[in-house]
């Protein structure tokens, strides 16, 4: 795999799981917003703004290209300042209180870490968006962007994060078709042993991915019957302990036992998935899905995206969120700020939310069109249009404790240093502190 594409990967697969979105069911209208910056207020919506953006390598570039097909279309002239992807949280916090950041920022929905929109908005850092802006936000995510009504960022698309399938790779071990129920899968794994190859690759010595993984799960097992799971537990009515949560658990323990894992899983990293998945030693990773695109354009090989497999008597249910939002500096100058607002209404509209989508390997933010999407969800493209899928749960967890004692937890699931009871009294722990 060209080292480019390993290098996009590894961003995605941190990126991804620290966002998300609640329930996703398609768009809403929005709410009553006081903030319009369109240009109303008399701002130029012409002026030259800049954009901060995290950029792994020179080819991860989809924010450019974007930005670059509006100024061919406007002529407004708009400065993209790239930061490695390691450090870029790091640089919009520090600038932002500097107050020397840049006009708009590519910023995390919710509140589960510093460059969150809830976090940033109620530190003032955020200026409010007008009502396009609000009428693009998934119904159900309304509180991951906006705060008494006022929107403070605008999502940029929506990414299905699932379980990126190797079919090349499947094929050569024997694995005729992804697997249409967990029982199947526990089949599949014992295939692809006997074919050399391993089901599932896992990074699990990073808290980020188990917890991903997790979560994936986590979509059939408790989010498809409980949609507003969440809801319940931050009202004391249910408890990791006992509900879903501990099917989840128990199915990865019956996964790692069952040899679905590839060898020392337990302190696996993101190299071993894009060597593992890109290299068709593992059939299947839980990471992005617009990862499927970028590892057929290295390898050849085909593959596609799948939801994680329901348990007898459930169905099927899949995993999508709004990963990344579009901000606007609080403290930048009124012209700028109207320009910057012409640019997120622009984006916004349907053909460029589809560029956009294309470009970055997403799905639109403005609706879900199975005759439109990439060709690599068309496996989960009727659960997509249906709405049948969740957003990544830890969005709207209320700490980031809980979401690192399931991802640890989970490692030491692998080692055999925790017991399942033990992780999920540490959630609950984590949750209540």
């Amino acid at each position: 795999m060209p080292q480019h594409t390993a290098s996009r990967l590894r961003w995605t697969l941190l990126a991804a799981p620290l966002t998300g979105v609640l329930i996703l069911a398609g768009c809403s209208g929005g709410g009553d917003n006081g903030g319009d910056n369109s240009g109303d207020d008399g701002g130029d919506a012409t002026a030259p703004f800049s954009v901060m953006v995290a950029q792994a390598n020179d080819q991860d570039d989809f924010y450019a290209q974007i930005i670059q097909q509006y100024t061919d279309e406007t002529g407004v002239e708009v400065e993209v300042i790239p930061y490695p992807s390691d450090a870029y949280n790091n640089q919009v916090t520090t600038q932002l209180q500097a107050g020397n950041a840049a006009d708009v920022m590519i910023l995390a929905p919710g509140t589960g870490q510093p460059i969150s929109v809830i976090t940033l908005a109620e530190a003032d850092f955020l200026e409010p968006l007008d009502e396009t802006s609000a009428g693009i936000i998934p119904a159900g995510a309304e509180a991951e962007f906006q705060i008494d009504g006022d929107t403070y960022a605008q999502p940029t698309a929506l990414t299905p994060v699932g379980m990126v399938y190797n079919v090349t790779a499947a094929d050569e071990a024997g694995v005729s078709e992804y697997p249409a129920t967990y029982e199947e899968l526990l089949d599949a794994c014992t295939t692809a042993r006997d074919g050399g190859k391993t089901f599932t690759v896992l990074a699990g010595g990073i808290p980020f991915n188990t917890g991903l993984f997790s979560m994936l799960v986590s979509a059939t097992r408790v989010y498809a019957a409980d949609p507003d799971w969440n809801e319940q537990r931050a009202a004391g009515d249910v408890t990791f302990a006992d509900s879903g949560w501990r099917d989840v658990l128990e199915d990865i323990v019956e996964m790692n036992d069952s040899g679905c894992f590839q060898d020392g899983a337990a302190g696996g990293t993101f190299d071993n998935i894009t060597q593992g998945l890109g290299g068709g030693t593992s059939l299947t990773a839980a990471v992005p899905g617009s990862a499927a695109a970028s590892i057929s354009g290295a390898t050849g090989a085909e593959l596609n995206v799948q939801a994680f497999p329901p348990a007898d008597g459930q169905e099927p249910f899949t995993v999508t969120g709004a990963n990344y939002a579009w901000g606007i500096n609080a403290s930048s100058d009124d012209d700028v700020k109207a320009s910057a607002q012409a640019f997120l209404d622009w984006v916004a509209q349907p053909e460029n939310a589809q560029a956009y989508a294309e470009l970055s390997g997403s799905v639109p933010i403005t609706g879900i069109d199975p005759a439109t999407l990439l060709p690599q969800y068309e496996p989960i493209g009727d659960l997509l249009a249906s709405g049948s899928y969740a957003g990544l749960p830890n969005a709207t967890w209320p700490n980031p404790a809980v979401y690192d004692a399931l991802g640890t937890g989970v490692q030491g699931l692998l080692t055999g240093q925790k017991t399942v009871d033990q992780v999920l009294e540490d959630m609950d722990a984590a949750w209540d502190s």
